[in-house]
């Protein structure tokens, strides 16, 4: 039986070997995995264990605190940060929990895109091809589950950016519903948004990690009966668009749930997302609050930060204080409006993004590009995130690039959810 430490030195012999041009992690901790990785052995040896990710091998993105060295967010203002007093909190669960964490990842500046672009640390190419994104903003994280340089991934998620890269990469992500994991010592990009979420190669692994972070005890989802599953489809706006391979695959997982016995019914959206949409647009939300967190260097040091970020932040720095409160009000409406119109189905699902990865080069060029391809591959995760909504990305098989199919529930049925997936993931790798 192959040890954690053997695990451990395959990959970081291949990290090692690539060396030169490392764009995926940030940081290994290689001495301090290694002891890691030996205690976990040793109660395995003893017969002693701490729980499902005893030994796991994980890696968290580049805005959690590691006590002792400064948290990047992947920009090169923060190089010179105070360092970290402190683990955040979920990375001191992890640990608690035995699991074996082996680096940072990277991510795209501040974590304000989902494309995954990082002028700073280089994009880290996608784990299937290379030459096209990762997805963001949780880059370095759906690289590494889909290379195997890691087993479980921590990333954040405010507007999809642990989906995003979760269904580019070919591999499971899930947001919980925001607050129910404790954001101490993660570098903020939205206070209302900011949700942190695991990604995995199985939705079992996601809800392991989940249940540690929460502070919840781990485990084994319990499967939950499709027959009769009633899976609400918002057909309409967050379906334009949508690249012929995604919709294909998209129809052909919800054809295997109708034969399983599914309930697949006609849910539309677009009213509240027109409601949203009315009521963000001054600015978006999430660039409106990190336009104050970032606002003692925006100016002073605008020439370190990636212009494609920096333009956002300063553009939603101008929206009046006003304008901000009403929005939040008007947000928390709809929050609860959303939750009632959700009530009469299980789940919503459709396509995690409407396009699959698209290659790095023309959008590193065009600015134009970049910025309505981000739009678009945001549109439909985002809607979990301004609804405050659990949500849960899953592969789907058989596609020439990745492609996520994703399962929207209500507020707080983060659960429910994970066992739901678990059952459509089961169903769908049939």
């Amino acid at each position: 039986m192959m040890t954690v430490r053997d695990k451990l030195e395959m990959i970081l012999a291949r990290l090692t070997a690539r060396e030169s041009d490392e764009r995926v992690f940030t940081k290994i901790y290689a001495a301090a995995a290694r002891a890691a990785a030996d205690a976990a052995d040793a109660r395995r040896q003893a017969g002693i264990s701490l729980g499902p990710l005893d030994g796991a091998l994980v890696s968290v993105k580049d805005l959690f605190d590691v006590a002792g060295e400064a948290t990047t967010a992947g920009s090169a203002v923060l190089r010179d940060a105070a360092p970290a007093a402190r683990d955040a909190a979920v990375v001191h669960r992890l640990r608690q929990a035995g699991a074996v964490i082996l680096g940072k990842t990277n991510m795209v500046e501040f974590a304000f895109s989902g494309l995954g672009l990082n002028p700073h640390y280089g994009t880290p190419g996608n784990a299937v091809d290379p030459l096209r994104i990762p997805g963001g903003s949780s880059s370095g994280a759906g690289v590494a589950v889909g290379e195997g340089t890691s087993e479980i991934s921590i990333g954040s998620d405010t507007g999809g950016s642990v989906r995003i890269p979760a269904a580019l990469n070919g591999v499971v992500g899930f947001k919980p519903t925001a607050k129910r994991v404790p954001l101490d010592g993660a570098f903020p990009l939205s206070p209302s948004l900011d949700s942190i979420g695991p990604l995995a190669r199985s939705v079992q692994n996601c809800a392991f990690a989940d249940a540690v972070m929460a502070g919840e005890e781990p485990r084994r989802l319990e499967p939950y009966p499709l027959a009769g599953l009633r899976i609400g489809v918002p057909r309409g706006r967050l379906f334009a668009r949508s690249e012929a391979m995604v919709e294909g695959a998209f129809e052909k997982a919800l054809s295997r749930l109708s034969q399983a016995g599914a309930r697949i019914v006609d849910h539309p959206l677009d009213d509240l997302l027109l409601a949203m949409r009315e009521t963000t647009a001054a600015a978006s939300i999430a660039s409106i609050e990190a336009s104050e967190i970032h606002a003692d260097w925006l100016e002073s040091r605008s020439a370190e930060i990636d212009p494609r970020v920096h333009y956002w932040l300063v553009r939603s720095s101008a929206v009046p204080a006003h304008v901000y409160l009403r929005m939040m009000r008007r947000r928390h409406a709809l929050v609860q409006a959303m939750d009632r119109h959700l009530a009469p189905v299980d789940v919503v699902a459709l396509p995690t993004t409407a396009i699959a990865a698209p290659l790095i080069a023309p959008l590193e060029s065009d600015e134009q590009l970049y910025n309505e391809t981000d739009a678009l591959i945001l549109r439909n995760t985002q809607v979990a995130n301004q609804f405050d909504l659990a949500a849960l990305s899953l592969p789907l098989a058989d596609c020439e690039r990745p492609v996520g199919l994703m399962l929207m529930a209500r507020h707080g049925e983060d659960h429910r959810l994970l066992n739901i997936g678990a059952s459509v993931e089961q169903e769908l790798l049939r």
